[in-house]
């Protein structure tokens, strides 16, 4: 295909040619390639600009790691920015567009900032944008944010399907190299439920890149043989393309498979991308090491490269990355791809080591310069020449590709993930991953070990000593010899002074030794601090690269080992990992699924109109024949109601079952007014508070027994309260023998209300229900007639003589149906949640309205609930705050115009007579308000500053949005029966 193609070798299918686009100019590559081998095969070196000074950017490694080669690929809704061409699957019609230039990406305008480098050293954005600040809105945000990124997201739809699924296996081994591979093996034919996941789209690891024997045949088919055994194990999952991005609790991995990200055209069948939550008995890590590149001058122009990189694409996709290639090396990796390259005929300029006495390694012919380092690189879209310093004498070397070695960094990242921080080795010279418990193993290069042969070998190990702790025995097997290994020791170097040029350590991000020197001269050389002046480390990479080079010039700078300096926190995602496949399914329409509570038929059938709330559909009113309006409806719903009787359905309320000899102790806890003494068959409300002392939730907790209480919560906290639950029992007092379960799902629940409701419930209750039998705050299971068991709790949101009735959620409908029929002679109706808001208003209840958490419970009229002698409740303590006890703070009122005629808006601000709006007149604020259809007027409830001292006070109600003033009232907050005597009725 071109000179950089090799005639012959390679794993690619060159019986299957591949037609692709970059920046619009097609070109050709084969089955097998990845995007950035074909790059390189088309000449294509140039391919990518740097982040802040839009620097020619090149190919520079192989993998996950690749910080340059960040290009956008697809159309349409389905382009992907800053995709890694190095890890990125060639097919067939693939378009890739390079990223971060203008106009194109050989002229890039922006390139004019490397004139101004001098100006754009690190932290300059903290010292430049502080003046003038007016400046800041109008130019500098602007310019930011426009500067901002490298790829650009496209604003239309992903047309694509994503999904999450779950796997659960005995062991998941991360890496499919040598090391994994073994450990794969010997698990598999021992019987485990085993699980083979990589990145890469052929399994194989660095086997696929090295030119060994293994047991008398290439290393590439080793490998082969190996998968081919593991895919006739049924107990076995080989998962390619897959992503292992995190380590979580309960050895619970997260990982991403790209599913069809390597086709055109995806199948609608098929989601594009599939995210796993992979619970495993144990794992073993074999991720191997990355090669560290070398900080010199110029080391970011393209064509040079990690030299493991190149001899991946040589050996792997027959590639040539140059036609005559220095090698810049620290260690015997450089001479590994020295010898490869000239076996393949390429021209070796020179071999420059920084150590001496290795010349003898070197390939027949090439010249070695012993002791010596490359300082310079010349070339503008490609490298041309190097500047060898030997012993202080300049050398030009010409050449057009630089192979770079610095030695290996143990990819440890899951390891270090759950907090473990990785330990500094010297023998090494790496940060190694530290002792992190016998659920994650450690096996091959990621381990340290240094060769093919002793990686295979502790692959066998690791899976016998996980069978082991499984109960298991390993099958004794023998490991192939081992033929053509190289000696992969190394001395670190971390900088190569008397660079003419800047010499890279993130290459994305444009940082250089000089600016971790500033850094440090500044008073950030703390490792996190370094990171974040200088940004080395950030973006897309997260520092795979550089990191560990930036740790030991940091270390050199202040005279002290890396151990002393350490890295950067590793954190969940190992690589990028898409909106979409975190989303899954619950995109659009099912973005929150719609729950229907257990009574919708029934509200169907009665005519309801349904309103979102939060996750629900709920009835909000029932329309009859001749009613033009909502509030006709809602008027006619409540003063039935008031005079009748109506059902409710209040399934949607949160509802807990707590169990343990420690449940009313827990209680008790969690909630500011006593539970310990709480009767069985009774009902308490309850308010339970944040630990800052305000509202977190309301609801009723009714004692069923002893040992068991049945908690409901509002409607939009349910899962919160749980959530809270959850972590009170297992992090606050893990000593307290209790259990809770939410049943929020199980129960139908209908409240009954009105005067009349005791004779509609009696019809269809066998147990006694009067008000003897079952006063108010009683809870009890009943039997329905027919034998149905129930719940029934005589408690009250409207104000007034209420039931609520819980059954099986199989059976709510037809009970409620029951219950209409039952109360036809005594003019039952349905009503619902805007009725329900009217009634509980009138009564001078609260819901979250008022709840809304920046009031105390005295600033709603229930600090009585705190008074009680407690030894302890959560926010008790900062409760008792001066600014939550203050005189004037905002307390709950009613309100009524002055003006019957006229209505009350919520979120009205509310003024003394003759003030002008301001927020120092500013007297509080309208909560919530409804027409009052038995007093005939609007009303509202109210948070006035020092409200209960001021009842009868004139208020001047001000809604600036819509230019309104009403004179109001000051009130109770209770309009209708403040005597509640129709509760006890």
């Amino acid at each position: 295909m071109s000179a950089y193609r090799l005639a012959s070798g390679g794993l690619i299918n060159r019986s299957r040619p591949v037609t692709f686009s970059f920046d619009g100019k097609n070109m050709k590559g084969f089955d097998g390639d990845t995007l950035a081998s074909a790059l390189l095969a088309n000449d294509q070196l140039l391919v990518g600009r740097s982040f802040k000074y839009h620097r020619p950017r090149g190919i520079v490694t192989a993998g996950s790691a690749e910080p340059n080669a960040l290009v956008s690929i697809g159309t349409g809704g389905r382009t992907e920015p800053n995709t890694r061409a190095t890890v990125a699957e060639l097919y067939q019609g693939l378009e890739a567009i390079s990223q971060n230039r203008w106009p194109s990406l050989k002229y890039d305008i922006g390139s004019l900032n490397s004139l101004l480098s001098p100006f754009l050293g690190a932290g300059f954005y903290y010292k430049t944008f502080m003046w003038p600040a007016a400046f800041w809105e109008k130019v500098y945000e602007p310019f930011i944010r426009k500067a901002a990124g490298l790829g650009k997201a496209v604003m239309q739809a992903d047309p694509d399907r994503y999904e999450k699924a779950w796997a659960h296996c005995d062991l998941l081994v991360v890496g499919s190299g040598p090391a994994g591979l073994m450990a794969a093996l010997t698990a598999g034919r021992a019987g485990l439920r085993v699980i083979l996941a990589d990145e890469g789209f052929r399994l194989g690891g660095s086997l696929l890149s090295e030119r060994l024997s293994i047991g008398g045949t290439g290393a590439d088919a080793f490998a082969q043989s190996v998968l081919d055994e593991l895919a006739s194990f049924e107990n076995v999952t080989l998962m390619p393309r897959t992503t292992v991005f995190g380590w979580y609790d309960d050895n619970v991995f997260g990982a991403v498979e790209k599913v069809q990200k390597h086709v055109a055209m995806p199948s609608p069948e098929l989601p594009v991308e599939r995210m796993w939550r992979i619970a495993a008995k144990r794992a073993i890590l074999a991720t191997g090491a990355e090669e560290r590149p070398l900080v010199f001058g110029g080391n970011d122009r393209p064509g040079v490269m990690v030299a493991g990189a190149m001899r991946g694409y040589l050996n792997r996709f027959g590639v040539a990355v140059g036609q005559k290639v220095a090698v810049f090396t620290n260690g015997g990796s450089g001479y590994r791809t020295a010898h490869d390259l000239a076996a393949q005929g390429i021209e070796i300029s020179a071999i420059i080591d920084t150590r001496t006495g290795a010349a003898d390694a070197a390939p027949q012919g090439v010249r070695v310069i012993q002791g010596g380092s490359v300082t310079s690189t010349k070339g503008k879209y490609r490298i041309e020449e190097l500047i060898a310093d030997r012993g202080g004498l300049d050398e030009y070397i010409a050449c057009d590709a630089l192979a770079m070695s610095g030695g290996w960094s143990p990819i440890i990242h899951l390891a270090c993930q759950r907090g473990a921080k990785p330990v500094w080795s010297e023998e090494r010279q790496a940060f190694m991953a530290p002792t992190v418990g016998g659920e994650l193993e450690l096996a091959g290069s990621v381990a340290g070990v240094e060769t093919v042969a002793e990686c295979l070998r502790d692959g066998v190990r690791k899976a016998a000593s996980v069978l082991a702790s499984l109960g298991f025995a390993a099958e004794e097997s023998e490991i192939p010899e081992v033929e053509g290994e190289y000696d992969a020791s190394f001395a670190a170097i971390w900088y190569v002074p008397g660079a003419k040029d800047k010499a890279f350590i993130d290459f994305q991000n444009d940082v250089h030794a000089k600016d971790l020197g500033l850094a440090l001269r500044e008073g950030f050389g703390h490792v996190e601090h370094a990171k974040r002046y200088t940004t080395s480390g950030m973006a897309t990479d997260q520092g795979k690269l550089g990191n560990v080079n930036a740790s030991g010039i940091i270390a050199g700078m202040r005279g002290v080992s890396p151990a002393a300096v350490g890295t950067t926190t590793f954190r969940p995602f190992y690589t990028p990992v898409s909106f979409g496949v975190m989303t899954g399914t619950a995109r659009g329409k099912h973005a929150r699924p719609v729950r229907q509570s257990p009574l919708h038929g029934w509200a169907k059938k009665n005519g309801a109109i349904f309103v979102e709330a939060g996750a629900w559909y709920r009835s909000s009113w029932f329309p009859r024949d001749g009613e033009k309006t909502w509030r006709e409806s809602v008027d006619r719903e409540v003063l039935n109601v008031r005079a009748n009787v109506g059902i409710c359905d209040v399934s949607t309320l949160g509802k807990i079952e707590v169990f343990g000899k420690d449940a009313a102790e827990f209680l008790n806890r969690l909630y500011s007014n006593a539970f310990l003494k709480l009767p069985v068959g009774k009902a308490r409300y309850g308010l339970m508070l944040r630990e800052d002392g305000y509202v977190y939730d309301d609801g009723t907790t009714s004692r069923l027994s002893e040992t068991h209480f049945f908690v409901t919560t509002t409607t939009a906290y349910a899962g919160e309260v749980m959530t809270h639950m959850e972590f009170c029992s297992q992090t606050l007092w893990p000593d307290l023998d209790v259990r809770f379960v939410s049943s929020s799902d199980q129960w139908a629940q209908m409240s009954v209300a009105g005067p009349k409701a005791r004779l509609v419930l009696q019809q269809l209750i066998e147990d006694d229900i009067s008000n003897e039998a079952f006063p108010f705050l009683a809870a009890a299971p009943v039997t329905l007639k027919g034998g149905l068991k129930a719940r029934l709790f005589r408690i009250s949101f409207s104000g007034e003589l209420a039931f609520e009735l819980a059954v099986p959620a199989g059976y709510g409908e037809a009970v409620a149906d029951a219950l209409m029929e039952a109360g036809k002679a005594h003019g039952i109706c349905a009503y619902g949640v805007e009725a329900l808001n009217v009634l509980r208003i009138e009564k001078g209840h609260v819901t979250h309205n008022e709840l809304d958490g920046r009031t105390t419970p005295d600033d709603v009229g229930l600090g009585r609930m705190m008074s009680t002698p407690k030894v302890d409740f959560i926010g008790k303590r900062l409760s008792t705050r001066f600014g939550l006890t203050a005189a004037d703070r905002i307390q709950l009122v009613g309100l009524k115009p002055v003006d019957t005629a006229k209505e009350i808006k919520a979120g009205s601000h509310l003024l003394k007579e003759g003030a002008k709006p301001s927020t120092a007149n500013d007297q509080g604020h309208v909560s919530s308000v409804c027409f009052s259809p038995v007093l005939g007027h609007s009303i509202a409830l109210a948070f006035l500053k020092s409200g209960r001292e001021r009842m009868g006070e004139k208020i001047v109600v001000w809604d600036g949005l819509r230019g309104e003033e009403t004179l109001a009232e000051v009130c109770s907050p209770v309009f209708v029966d403040a005597e509640n005597k129709k509760l006890h009725a």
